[in-house]
């Protein structure tokens, strides 16, 4: 039996290309550089890190598994859970990224929008919202 999930650590993406990627998480997230050499840069948020990966690397990582290629439609989503999904919204345009969609208030009670990386990970924006009265 496997032991049971303390947390998620590590997200890694493969990019095409780890300038422009570090360039748009340092743009849209405030965080910490722990881990950089010539294929890759690890950026700490908290207790989760990102390693933006050249794709290069990936098929090391994932054999016998093939790396999807860039462009072909969205491989993930991952989401961010903040206080005020419009507030973050807001930013993130003040910032010159462009939003997906969103935000949106969804039937399973959050309020979320999306946006997409340059290499084509999407990241949501969620907010938990009040419970309905009935």
């Amino acid at each position: 039996m496997i032991a049971a999930l303390d947390a998620l650590e590590v997200i890694t993406l493969f990019v095409e290309d780890v300038a422009r990627s570090k360039a748009f998480y340092g743009g849209a997230f405030t965080h910490e550089i722990v881990y950089e050499d010539a294929v890759c840069s690890i950026m700490k948020f908290g207790s989760l890190a990102i390693n933006l990966l050249n794709v290069s690397e990936a098929p090391g990582l994932v054999a016998p598994a093939r790396v999807a290629p860039q462009g072909v439609g969205a491989r993930a989503l991952y989401t961010i859970k903040v206080a005020d999904a419009d507030a973050v919204c807001a930013e993130l345009r003040r910032r010159g990224y462009a939003l997906l969609n969103g935000p949106l208030d969804r039937p399973w009670g959050r309020r979320t929008a999306a946006f997409s990386d340059p290499d084509g990970n999407v990241w949501e924006i969620a907010q938990e919202l009040p419970p309905l009265a009935k």
